[in-house]
């Protein structure tokens, strides 16, 4: 499929500054934003992941989970039927079997056009949802979009999902940076690659896989517990709002340091072939030492973090929420 069969496109990025497990907040920040992003004429309008709490290893986000219908999915139904766009953002989601996942979900003025569960938790993400098991694909009338979150940029597997199968791609991120812990010298630079990573495996993914990338983000500093050490993270979100053509170029991007805002750019969907080969290895990029080992030691831990606090827990936030228009 030629990547001339669809017209362009204006779409628009939003980079969140979150205050985690404020749902009422963050939906409010959201929905300014949005308004914001439709006003400059963006018809796809995507939020980050975790758009209605932020992410951190922090003990409020226990009583965050919203049900499929609740004020996360209106929001998003609601900016979608107002501003005549396609809209679409993740938050922790509890269904109907009690268990939470991260999920993606992209509305049209007519309704919910489908949903994508992130199919790996990401360090202490384990925390709070679980993985899940669909291919990440969502049809919009005669285009098929891809969903991708965080650390989904980072999978061959998301590439190979999404090969030949997707016209654009859609999706944010909750990153965060590598805290500033003795000796300094060691871990700023660790930091320093975390940064370049957490930019190159969204600007890179469109190589990968043909297509244009929609990607959102959050800005701002993370204070929190480290599970099972006796240390303080201390941080902030990395990467930051992008949109990226199909050849890998970055058409529009607000840097972490920018704050909250949003991006535009005018997009093709289309499949027009990778620029690159998907590689072998599971990792389309070097994690680094910190993060690796995160990832290794929190997804243990967090496992059991979630069965004694998240699953089955029905203590979910009913958030006073008021939508505007």
């Amino acid at each position: 499929m030629s990547a001339n069969k669809f017209s362009k496109i204006k779409v628009a990025a939003i980079q969140l500054q979150p205050v985690i497990g404020d749902v009422n907040a963050n939906l409010a920040a959201c929905e300014k934003l949005a308004n914001e992003a439709a006003g400059r004429g963006a018809k796809w309008i995507i939020l980050p992941e975790f758009f209605t709490t932020g992410m951190a290893f922090d003990e409020r986000l226990i009583k965050t989970a919203l049900p499929e219908d609740g004020p996360g999915l209106t929001l998003l139904k609601s900016l979608s039927k107002r501003h005549n766009a396609i809209v679409g953002g993740s938050f922790l989601c509890r269904d109907d079997d009690g268990q939470v996942r991260n999920a993606f979900f992209l509305a049209s003025p007519q309704g919910i056009l489908g949903r994508h569960d992130k199919d790996l938790p990401t360090m202490w993400e384990n925390c709070y949802y679980v993985g899940g098991k669909d291919d990440g694909t969502i049809k919009v009338s005669d285009m098929t979009v891809g969903s991708a979150l965080c650390w989904e940029f980072m999978r061959s597997q998301t590439a190979r999902r999404f090969l030949g199968k997707v016209d654009m791609v859609v999706g944010g991120s909750c990153w965060w940076s590598v805290p500033e812990w003795l000796p300094k010298s060691v871990t700023s630079n660790w930091e320093t690659e975390n940064s370049r990573t957490a930019l190159e495996s969204v600007s890179s993914f469109a190589t990968f896989v043909g297509t244009p990338v929609v990607h959102a983000s959050h800005c701002g500093t993370i204070e929190c517990d480290m599970p099972w050490m006796p240390l303080k993270y201390r941080g902030y979100y990395e990467a930051g709002a992008m949109i990226v053509d199909a050849d890998g170029n970055v058409l529009s991007i607000r840097k972490r340091e920018e704050g909250p805002g949003i991006v535009t750019a005018e997009v093709v969907p289309g499949r027009i072939g990778p620029k690159n080969e998907i590689p072998k290895q599971f990792w389309l990029h070097k994690r680094g030492p910190l993060p690796a080992f995160a990832w290794m030691y929190q997804r243990w831990h967090g496992k059991r973090w979630y069965a004694k606090n998240m699953a089955g827990n029905q203590h979910t936030l009913p958030p006073k929420q008021t939508i505007s228009g």
